[in-house]
């Protein structure tokens, strides 16, 4: 029986495919069902793959099979740097889920300025910005009265999820693109974000609820404003390096600050009424001034802790209480659904993950013949069929 025929085709690009696609060896060599030392052989030069295993090597690396044949390997976007904690033992590492998100997310970014080139307009530079000697407090009142968030506007939302839509509008009109992840779990990483003076990027995690998407956004945007990119998980247990701790602690004052202003916190009836000191605050308290900010009640808590209305303590034991009843709500969800497949709505999903600016110049683009309509599928994700459904729930 004749042997099958060999990949013809560079190790480094074997060894750059697999790095920027964030496996390690075993468990590359365990998705691609082959031996460690035969991975090892492959990417030193000493074996080559068969044609059908660097096929699944391709598959499992999110790379198309051409890519592998390239003399030398491509030039990549530069590491994101990792704000979030460190775990207990060793150091934290991006999974394959967190680095292809990330992947994407420049892909996006460079289809969307190809689109604004083919369509010969471009995209206004993003303005926003701060320092990290800047009063926070002062930054998230800049931040609202940027994005025109008032009061009024504010409170009339009411409901974390029209929140999360609202301020996601705000935040693009400013000139970033605001896209969703839904393959990283929540506990690996809330956001990050991609810095650049045109277009600059933030995603947050689709599977974190919507409180906290919320408070993701400002957080990420201040990244945004402070010229960084970077990953972060808001307030995982663990230590940071020093600088890294200052930086992330910056952007959870600013995000506060902008969904809760001091002025109006402090003003709000039932915290004027008393007055100054660390008070106890009923559930029905916290609950109410959540609704009125649409945010969750723990960012309630803390701006009452920051602002001097609420002790450590008090503070220490409501988190640990909305903990214990997020995780009691996401059993029951569980055991409601009971492992059913939830109906999916692709035209609204679409929109959510990717963001109406981005989504509208793609459609935009098709419309003036600039692109097919098998590249808009492509480009999106979804079938032909969709389009029509995106089309009206963008208004067009």
């Amino acid at each position: 029986m004749s042997k099958r025929p060999r990949a013809t085709i560079k190790p480094d690009l074997l060894v750059w495919a697999r790095e920027t696609a964030g496996f390690d060896l075993s468990t590359a060599a365990e998705k691609l069902c082959v031996d460690e030392e035969k991975l090892v052989a492959w990417e030193l030069g000493e074996d080559q793959p068969s044609i059908p295993q660097l096929r699944k090597a391709a598959e499992l690396y999110k790379r198309p099979l051409a890519v592998l044949y390239l003399p030398e390997p491509p030039v990549t976007f530069r590491p994101m740097h990792d704000f979030r904690r460190l775990p207990d033992l060793g150091l934290r590492r991006f999974t394959p889920e967190l680095t292809l998100e990330i992947r994407m997310a420049h892909q996006r970014r460079d289809l969307a300025l190809e689109l604004y080139h083919d369509a010969e307009e471009e995209p206004s530079t993003f303005g926003l910005t701060t320092s990290i000697k800047d009063n926070p407090e002062t930054v998230g009142t800049l931040i609202r009265k940027a994005l025109k968030v008032d009061y009024a506007l504010q409170s009339r939302w009411r409901d974390p999820r029209v929140a999360f839509l609202a301020w996601g509008s705000k935040i693009e009109e400013s000139g970033a693109l605001v896209f969703q992840a839904s393959r990283i779990e929540s506990d690996e990483a809330s956001g990050f974000a991609i810095w650049a003076d045109m277009l600059p990027v933030m995603v947050v995690n689709r599977k974190d609820a919507y409180p906290r998407r919320v408070f993701s956004l400002l957080h990420e945007l201040t990244h945004l404003m402070l010229r960084q990119s970077g990953v972060s998980d808001l307030d995982k247990d663990g230590p940071r390096p020093q600088e890294d701790e200052r930086v992330e602690a910056f952007c959870n004052h600013v995000a506060a600050a902008a969904l809760v202003p001091q002025d109006l916190l402090l003003a709000e009836p039932i915290v004027a009424a008393r007055g100054g000191g660390r008070h106890e605050w009923s559930d029905a308290e916290v609950q109410s001034l959540s609704l009125t900010y649409s945010v969750s009640r723990e960012t309630i808590v803390r701006r009452l802790l920051t602002l001097n209305r609420a002790s450590e303590d008090f503070y220490g034991r409501k988190r640990r209480q909305y903990a214990i009843e997020f995780q009691q709500q996401r059993e029951r969800d569980k055991a409601k659904n009971d492992g059913k497949p939830i109906p999916r709505n692709m035209p609204r999903e679409t929109v959510a993950a990717f963001g109406k600016p981005f989504v509208r110049r793609v459609i935009e683009n098709y419309h003036q013949d600039r692109i097919s309509l098998s590249e808009v599928s492509g480009y999106l994700g979804i079938k032909v069929r969709h389009v029509p459904a995106i089309e009206r729930q963008l208004g067009m």
